[in-house]
């Protein structure tokens, strides 16, 4: 059985295709709105979330599949003590792919080991979110027609931002990559993840502000400060403006730098940039549902 929990279950070679296959259905979707009919994808979301959801209610049904699935674990069996091992069993039997949205880090590659059909991990916890990142690969191979070479900065909560986890893992896998990531000291990036830098030694470093930046960008990846994770409303508040992008900041942007952002924002992306021609945030948003076609295409065809 194939499942998508890390983009490291995918080869670069099945990355790579998969990339460019949604490149495809971009430029014409009409050929590919037959690739899944008759069948199923289940959205199984343990937590709220918008964009992703709809995202592959909309590949699903670009494909010609069908959609099922809840958005509040409150509305499930679960509310009753239901097991996330059972609800997957229950859920295999009436579907031919399932997407996982859990708050539990390992949730979805705990699903993947009792479902009979694919799963697809669509964000689990402060860990991984890896169709994301393929959204954010998609992006990137469109307008730099490559994903080695690139000088990144990663910009707010890098501590729980399981988008930027994701990303910087799946660019570690490309050739000569630089990362510069910019964060409140209590955000940094996870120890597991700097040692994962380290051990490959690839280049990156660690600043406290904009200001810090000397080198020109290929991309600049803004992330949100996510009030959900903290324990406490006074620990947000400490933290949740300290890292902004203001017009004043405008040297960081070459008319190169692609500004990227996972959604949702909050005052660290104000709406001034969204007409900028570096910024590229709501392109991440459509490649997200086709590179989720070409996946769901893939996941299907390997499993049949």
């Amino acid at each position: 059985m194939q499942h998508f929990i890390t983009n490291d279950d995918l080869s670069l070679e099945i990355t790579t295709a998969v990339i460019q296959r949604a490149h495809a259905m971009a430029q014409s979707p009409a050929d590919f709105q037959n690739l899944a009919r008759h069948q199923q994808l289940a959205t199984l979301f343990f937590e709220p979330s918008t964009r992703t959801r709809l995202s592959f209610t909309s590949a699903m049904h670009s494909l010609g599949g069908t959609v099922l699935g809840f958005e509040s674990s409150s509305s499930t069996s679960t509310a009753k003590g239901e097991s996330l091992i059972d609800t997957i069993r229950v859920v295999s039997q009436y579907v031919d792919i399932i997407a996982l949205r859990h708050p539990q880090a390992g949730a979805a590659q705990l699903a993947a080991k009792y479902a009979s059909v694919p799963v697809i991990n669509a964000g689990d916890g402060a860990h991984l979110h890896p169709t994301q990142t393929l959204a954010d690969l998609t992006t990137i191979d469109h307008y730099k027609h490559r994903l080695n070479h690139l000088t990144i900065a990663f910009a707010g909560d890098l501590k729980y931002g399981r988008t930027v986890h994701s990303l910087v893992q799946a660019l570690m896998r490309y050739g000569q990559n630089r990362f510069i990531f910019v964060s409140h000291p209590t955000l940094k990036i996870p120890v597991t993840l700097r040692a994962q830098l380290v051990a490959k030694n690839i280049a990156f470093e660690e600043v406290t502000n904009f200001a810090a930046i000397n080198v020109p960008l290929d991309a600049l990846y803004m992330t949100r400060v996510q009030a959900e994770r903290f324990a406490t409303p006074a620990a947000y508040d400490e933290v949740k403006d300290a890292i902004q992008l203001t017009p004043a900041q405008r040297n960081l942007l070459t008319p190169e730098t692609l500004l990227l952002h996972p959604l949702p924002r909050g005052h660290e992306l104000p709406t001034t940039f969204d007409t900028w021609p570096q910024a590229h945030y709501f392109d991440q948003v459509k490649a997200g549902r086709f590179v989720r076609m070409a996946l769901i295409e893939t996941l299907l065809a390997q499993n049949h």
